[in-house]
């Protein structure tokens, strides 16, 4: 019994970290464009997507450049993210306003990278992960 006990513990704690991970959610703030003119605004929530933990949740992209009229312009999307085993490195897919974009990122005091949007050159994006 003793034996038996000793293997379904393992397995038991990781299915609750599982679990735990699932449920929890990050607020993800950063900016992105040539001059940091876009504001990025998430809150994200895990999930398991085919054996890798990933991040999910809507998405508000706000310019606050000075060349705005009218109020700033808003877009929202959807922003999914997966996080490397260290934590060193993000990988993140942005749906836009119908367009896919991807990032993948390092980390320093936040991760930073380039955003790829197909048609359109690479543009610098810093995401703060909380």
């Amino acid at each position: 019994m003793r034996s038996v006990m000793r293997s379904v513990l393992p397995a038991l704690a990781l299915l609750s970290l599982v679990t735990q991970a699932q449920g929890q959610s990050r607020e993800v703030t950063g900016q992105t464009g040539l001059l940091g003119e876009w504001e990025l605004a998430a809150t994200v929530t895990a999930r398991d997507a085919d054996g890798i933990m990933e991040f999910i949740g809507p998405l508000t992209l706000k310019h606050v450049g000075i060349c705005t009229q009218d109020g700033p312009e808003e877009k929202t999307g959807e922003l999914r993210l997966r996080l490397s085993d260290s934590s060193s490195r993000v990988r993140a897919t942005l749906l836009i306003d119908g367009t896919e974009c991807s990032f993948s990122g390092t980390r320093t005091t936040s991760f930073e990278g380039s955003m790829n949007c197909p048609d359109r050159r690479s543009v610098p994006l810093t995401l703060w992960i909380k």
